[in-house]
Formats: structure tokens, sequence, C-alpha cells
């Protein structure tokens, strides 16, 4: 505590927001005076939070008192003085901070997305491996819409004009929003998030914003940040930033890329490339684990419903976990670099992924590779999409189905959080299934 009551103090810091994320990615916690989070040295939350789904929702009575204390008790959170930051867009010097979950007994509750990250991490710890990532985060900005039933709109930019058609790398397109990226650039910049470059991906009004390779655990902080740091500044400038992997029909999905990579823990040297700057084993048997297991973790990477209508052939989204040299039709790509930056790009994650799981889940599936040893497939020359003998459960209900019966991802990521996980995903897609869709309306309503 006290790195942190030295950081308030020195930034006049007079609020805080202490935050953990939930199974969705959502920030949940209080907000309390700084003298009180000092006292209090954390804060307590309920245990249920970590069983609420996207529309407020809990899993099944019988689920909910299995993985939880019948009498609903609190969970203690302790803050990280690692992953403390500003909100520059308060009106009060106020800093958000994100804390760890543990029960009465000071043991790391399974159910939190960013324990699980740290358990991953371990394994990779316990090798005397580092794992380095660098994630891709692609969102739209719409006009603001208060009626969910009505498609997106593009937003009027500086000119006075929606933007149409495809404008793939255009800076004059990506300039109409300066405004908003000025403010959003300033925020992470007072923030600490290492972002780097800004491109205007292929969608209308769709934007890419990577971040700077680092240490996974802190990445995930940055980018669980970022996603609230956007959409501020967004709704500052009378717009709106969405995360959905499928925000509007006929434009391509938003992604979450990974960049992973591995380095010795002691001196530093990438795993991935042997003595004589080749490929390594490792290397090899890392992308074989991600080509057997992800398939078992795809609603890690793939939480909703609206996921899956982004796995289309030909709109720069995977179908498949094939893998190939600086090819974007895979699921899997090994970008060209020289042999300390020798990385495998996971494209499979969603932008509407929780990055804590999203992180967790593809470095385990590497990790369970180079371990188990696993031979990758031949690497694909030429386009990846036709190809069907690595392809992907086709909807949520079946990607659920296959995690709930993968006896290895129980055993790495607990049987508590797999049951869980699933347990939220399935009452969001009852959820959803009442829903009668504008399709449903327009082509059966009087035609059947």
């Amino acid at each position: 505590m006290k790195q942190l009551e030295d950081w308030m103090k020195e930034n006049q810091i007079t609020e805080i927001e202490c935050v953990v994320s939930d199974i969705n990615g959502i920030a949940r916690g209080k907000i309390t005076p700084v003298s009180k989070f000092i006292a209090e040295k954390g804060m307590r939350l309920p245990e249920s939070i970590l069983l609420q789904t996207v529309t407020g929702d809990y899993v099944e009575d019988d689920i909910y008192y299995d993985l939880l204390d019948p009498a609903d008790i609190d969970m203690i959170c302790h803050p990280d003085p690692d992953a403390i930051f500003m909100i520059p867009w308060a009106l009060e010097p106020t800093a958000q901070v994100i804390h760890d979950c543990y029960d009465r007994n000071g043991l790391p509750i399974n159910l939190s997305p960013r324990n699980l990250l740290k358990k991953v991490l371990r394994l990779y710890q316990d090798q005397g491996w580092k794992p380095i990532v660098s994630p891709e985060m692609e969102f739209y900005l719409t006009k603001r819409c208060e009626d969910p039933d009505l498609p997106l709109q593009p937003p009027i930019g500086r000119s006075g004009r929606q933007e149409t058609g495809r404008q793939s790398f255009s800076i004059d397109a990506a300039n109409e929003f300066d405004p908003l990226f000025e403010d959003m650039y300033d925020w992470c910049e007072a923030q600490g998030l290492d972002i780097d470059t800004l491109i205007h991906e292929e969608g209308t009004a769709q934007m890419e914003i990577n971040f700077r390779h680092g240490d996974p655990l802190s990445l995930a902080d940055q980018v669980f940040v970022f996603k609230r740091t956007m959409r501020e500044a967004a709704l500052k400038h009378d717009v709106a930033a969405t995360f959905m992997a499928k925000p509007v029909s006929n434009e391509p999905g938003s992604a979450m890329h990974l960049h992973q990579s591995v380095v010795d823990l002691n001196t530093g040297e990438s795993i991935f490339s042997d003595a004589q700057g080749k490929m390594s084993e490792l290397f090899l048997h890392h992308i074989g684990g991600l080509q057997k297991y992800i398939p078992e973790i795809l609603p890690l990477l793939a939480p909703n419903v609206n996921s899956f209508r982004r796995f289309l052939p030909d709109t720069s989204a995977p179908v498949n976990v094939e893998w190939g040299l600086e090819n974007r039709t895979c699921g899997l790509r090994v970008p060209d670099s020289d042999s300390q930056n020798r990385r495998v790009e996971n494209r499979l994650p969603g932008a509407d992924a929780n990055v804590y799981l999203a992180i967790a889940g593809s470095l385990l599936c590497g990790y369970l590779g180079m371990m188990k040893k696993i031979n990758p497939s031949a690497p694909v020359q030429g386009r990846a999409y036709e190809r069907r003998n690595l392809r992907l459960p086709l909807t949520l209900e079946a990607a659920l189905e296959r995690m709930e019966h993968s006896k290895v991802i129980r055993e790495y990521l607990s049987p508590e959080f797999v049951k869980g996980y699933i347990a939220v995903k399935r009452v969001e897609h009852e959820n959803f299934k009442q829903v009668i869709s504008s399709w449903e309306r327009e082509f059966l309503l009087l035609s059947v």
C-alpha cells in the first residue's frame, strides 16, 4: 500500500475506482474516496459478480451454489500497485486500480480472469520461460444509436460527411476523426498505455490500435483500460466506439490479434529460434499446441453468439487453425522477422473477448504444445479458406460443448472455472434465443 499511497499523493488523487474484471471483461467494483481506500487496503465484493452474465443475470441455482458459498459471502480484493491508472476524463483527480480476487483463506479465486492469466504465466515461469505478447485491437466508430433494433451507421467526420466504401489504410479517412484520436492519445499517455500505431482498417470507420510487445499481464491490464478509454473518448465527441466482433452487416468483423513469442527467462533470448537462427522445435511445437487446443478453448477467444458471425471466408477472418508464413488467410500467421523476434500471430480472438482470458487461453495452447511435443501440420501455401481438416466449431453452442468435454483444459484452467464460464455463456445464449430478429420478421412473418 505504501507504493500506492505515494503515487496517489504525488498525483493529488481524491477518488479511486477499485475494479476487477468479470468473466466478460466488464469492469466491476466500487468508487471510493482515497482516505477510505487507504484505510481499508482494498475492497470486498460479492463472489457472485464472477458468475454474472453480460445481461446482468446469473447462472442456474444448482451451479451457482455449487461454485460459490451458499451464504453469498464477499471475496477479498487486493489492489495491484503495478496496475494503477489515471482517469483523465474524470472531473476530479481520479485513478482506477485493478484488484486481484482472493477467498477468506487467502487463496486466489479460480473464477477470476486475471488470476487465470497469472496461473498460466506461472506455468511458463516454472519452465524458465517468459512469454511476450503484442495485442492489436480493432473497433468501429459509429453514430450514437439509442434503439438497438436499428442498424449502426457510420459517424460524420470533420468534413461533415459520412465515410463510404472501404478505406483500408487511408490516412485521410483516419484524419476525419483527428480531434477524437488526439484525446485518445493524450489520455493513453497520461495512463501509461503503451500504444503504438493507429490504422484505418478495412471496414467503414473501422480502426485498429497496436500495442507494443511486452509482459502479458501488463498488456492485458492495458487493453482492459484502453477499451474504457476509447469508449470515453468517442462519447466526448458524440460518437460511439464498439468492440463487438461483428457490429455491422456486410462489413468485416473486429479482431484482437495476438502476437506471441517466448524468451528464456534468464538470458532473454528467443526460444523460438535455434542456434542457426532457424525455427526451433519448441516454436513448431508451440504452433502444434495452438492447432490442437484452440478448438477446445475457442469460447475464450470467441465468447459471444455474435463472435461467430465474424468467422467467414474472404472477410479477413480465419475459419480454421492452419498456419503459414506471412499468410493472412490462416488462423495462425508467422510474420517475417529476424530470429530474436520470431513469433506467431493468433488471428482468431475477437475484439469482444475478455483480454485476460484470450491471452491465457492462447498461451496455454502453445505451452501444452511445447510440453507435449505436438507437431504442427505443414504450413499452408496460398489460400487457407478452403481447407477443411482443421476447422473450428461453427457455433457458440458447439464450441461450449467441445470445451466442456476437454479433460486437459479442465485440468489446467480448473474444473471450477470451466464449469462457471460455460454456465455463464449458456445463460447468455438462452437469453439471446428469446429475441426475435428482424430477419425472421422480414422473411417469415407473411411467407410461411
